[in-house]
């Protein structure tokens, strides 16, 4: 599964850097036939804002060893929500009330969950 060129097995590789550093409800959403703006939705909570900017700093780094950067990068100001746009791929790093506020899943309820638990190493997704 080392195409990353694939919107989908990058979103997956993207899950499993977060899951190995310990993100919380790491969820992935194909959204491709509801928007223009992207394939895949990854989604994320870390358990604070130094969290919040460890994970998306590992997603970075790990991406970009690979020769994968992100096109934009956004909120790393305040770390309660950062955004890393992949293009086929944009992941959302939150703080838990930020992400219960922002509500993502329900918002974009229309997208096709993916299941990633046979990716992940965590047992709770």
């Amino acid at each position: 599964m080392e195409n990353l060129q694939d919107s989908k097995n990058l979103a997956i590789e993207i899950a499993r850097i977060l899951d190995r550093k310990k993100a919380e409800s790491v969820k992935v959403l194909k959204v491709r036939d509801l928007t223009v703006l992207t394939d895949y939705f990854v989604i994320a909570s870390g358990t604070s804002t130094t969290h919040v900017a460890a994970l998306a700093d590992e997603v970075e780094f790990a991406l970009g060893e690979k020769g994968v950067k992100p096109y934009n990068t956004e909120g790393y100001d305040s770390k309660n929500w950062v955004l890393l746009d992949y293009s086929s791929v944009i992941v959302h790093v939150f703080v838990p009330n930020t992400r219960t506020y922002y509500d993502l899943e329900h918002l974009w309820a229309d997208g096709e969950p993916v299941d990633i638990s046979a990716y992940l190493d965590g047992e709770e997704q």
